[in-house]
Order: structure tokens, then sequence, then C-alpha cells
């Protein structure tokens, strides 16, 4: 373990790593919530992924304008899942 994953609860780091996989989630939101920079990010993403998984990520969010807020295209606003419930705990509606 890094000093980084350290500091941080298994939780949180198993959260970390699903906001940085995600494409909408960028590396702005994770800074802001956890205090990581993106240089930290990908460091927690290259030591708990295989290596194969990590490159795969790599290539797909290097440069990609969802991953970062300054390259973001504002017009189109936030995305929200239209299966995303309001305030409950965001859990999927029974159908």
């Amino acid at each position: 373990m890094s000093a980084i994953e350290d500091k941080l609860s298994e939780r949180e780091l198993d959260r970390v790593i699903e906001m940085a996989w995600e494409d909408r989630t960028t590396f702005d939101a994770i800074e802001f919530q956890f205090g990581l920079k993106e240089e930290e990010v990908i460091e927690i993403m290259r030591r708990n992924m295989k290596s194969s998984s990590f490159k795969m990520w790599r290539k797909r969010v290097q440069g990609r304008s969802t991953k970062h807020q300054k390259l973001r295209d504002n017009k189109k606003g936030r995305f929200k899942s239209s299966r995303q419930r309001h305030i409950s705990g965001n859990k999927i509606s029974k159908r």
C-alpha cells in the first residue's frame, strides 16, 4: 500500500476506483470529494488493477473530455440516469 492508500478506508478506496472507472465522473469531482489529485488517482488505479485493465482504462480516459472538467462541453449539463431516484439513496426504483 502507498501513503495515499493509507489515508483512505477500504470503502473509500473502492469508491475512488469506482468513480475513476466511470466515464462521466471527472477527476475534479474525485479531488473535491477525496482530496486526491489526478496523478494520485492514476497511481491508485495502477496499484489496484491488473496491468491489462489499467492500460485499457488509461487509454480510454487519457484526454477524454468527460474526465476533465476544463475540457467538458457544459451545454449538455450534468448527466443523470432516468433510473436514478431523486433523494432515496440512488436506489433503482421498482418497476
